[in-house]
Formats: C-alpha cells, sequence, structure tokens
C-alpha cells in the first residue's frame, strides 16, 4: 500500500496549523482493525478541538466520527471480517453500564487521533457495524451527534407519543432530536434565529416554530 494522507493539527490549534501529510500506512496489531475511512461528520466538539478551545497533543489527528469499510482485520479479532461496513464508536472504552470518567477518558480526534485520514488502525471495539443501507456520509453523522439525541430523548427523557419536545437551534444533535421526537410520536416546537431555517425544520416535521430573536420572550 503506498503511503495514506492524513490531516494533523499542530498545537496550539488554529486552522492554519492543520497540516495534509504523507505517511506510512498503519497495520493492524491484535485486537485491531485497519479501516478505510469513507466519511468523516463534523461537529461541534471538532471546531472546538481544531481552534485550541480543547488543548490536545502536538500532531493529532482531528474528527471524532468516521465510517468505512474494514481492510484488514488483527489478531483475536472475530466480530469483524474484511468488507464489513462500520462506523466509529464516540467513546470507545464506554462498552456497557452507565459512563464514568474512565469510560470518557478516551475520545477520538481528542485525546487519541481521530478519523480526518484516509486509512486507520483502532481496537475492533472502537467500532461498531453501519446500519444497513447507509451510505459512509449517512453513518459518519451517527457517533456523536446522533447517539447523544438518542439518548437524551430515549434513554434518559423516555419520550413517548403526545409529549412535546423542544429543540433549542438547527445543529445536528437538534436535527437528530426532531425526527426521533416524531417518530416516537411526540410534538415538536423548533427554535431558530432564521426564518429560512424555520421552514426547513417545518418540512422537517416541527409542528410548531420560534424565531427566537423576532419573539424573544
Amino acid at each position: 500500500m503506498p503511503n495514506v494522507k492524513t490531516v494533523r493539527l499542530r498545537a496550539p490549534g488554529g486552522l492554519e496549523n492543520l497540516t495534509l501529510v504523507e505517511e506510512s500506512p498503519p497495520k493492524p496489531a491484535r485486537g485491531e482493525l485497519l479501516v478505510r475511512v469513507r466519511a468523516s461528520s463534523l461537529n461541534f466538539h471538532d471546531d472546538m478541538v481544531v481552534t485550541g478551545k480543547i488543548p490536545c497533543a502536538d500532531g493529532r489527528v482531528p474528527m471524532s466520527d468516521g465510517a468505512g469499510e474494514v481492510m484488514a482485520v488483527g489478531g483475536d479479532v472475530d466480530e469483524f471480517k474484511i468488507g464489513d461496513a462500520v462506523v466509529s464508536t464516540f467513546y470507545p472504552n464506554w462498552l456497557g453500564g452507565e459512563s464514568t470518567r474512565a469510560t470518557q477518558r478516551v475520545m477520538a480526534g481528542d485525546s487519541v487521533d481521530g478519523y480526518a485520514r484516509a486509512f486507520v488502525c483502532r481496537p475492533a471495539h472502537a467500532f461498531t457495524k453501519a446500519p444497513a443501507g447507509y451510505t459512509p456520509v449517512e453513518a459518519a453523522t451517527l457517533p456523536c451527534a446522533g447517539v447523544t439525541a438518542w439518548r437524551g430523548l430515549v434513554v434518559c427523557g423516555q419520550v413517548k407519543p403526545g409529549d412535546t419536545v423542544l429543540i433549542l437551534g438547527t445543529g445536528g444533535v437538534s436535527l437528530f432530536a426532531l425526527q426521533f421526537a416524531k417518530a416516537a410520536g411526540a410534538r415538536v416546537i423548533a427554535t431558530s434565529s432564521s426564518e429560512e431555517k424555520l421552514e426547513k425544520l417545518k418540512r422537517l416535521g416541527a409542528d410548531d416554530v420560534i424565531n427566537y430573536k423576532a419573539v424573544p420572550d
């Protein structure tokens, strides 16, 4: 395999400190997968890292979410095979139970290298199989924003038909929350300062919309 392209961030951060480099291709060790990254979604957390608001190690590879296909499988890995479509997990060490400081310590694109690169080797538990029929672009939007909205609404909020859900703005978590809430049979009130975005929210199913600049109360 020829050298692969990777984006690295020089400390202390800033868009001007992003560099595209070519590096030797990684090889999966025991318990790891080699994944060809086909898509990576941009989240607010990634912006905070790249602009230096969240400090990270010099040379960090940014981007917390990635999706692609398995190119090679290390020893002792039996839940994945070459060719599987996979998506990253946001907290790869959170394997069950309630979240703790320990399970949140490892975060791709932050405490360890992320997915702004063509190929990545990570432990097998840093991935899960992508939903059937999803493109890599679609799957890459799920780990940070999609799972956050699902946990907030379904796991913690236990949303049910007849509930009213308020979403704030049009970020990734809010847009996922809108879709999950409507699928659960809830009424959705959406806010934005943009009339154009409010129209889009209506088309996505929002029952009521409020321009919070026009209606500050």
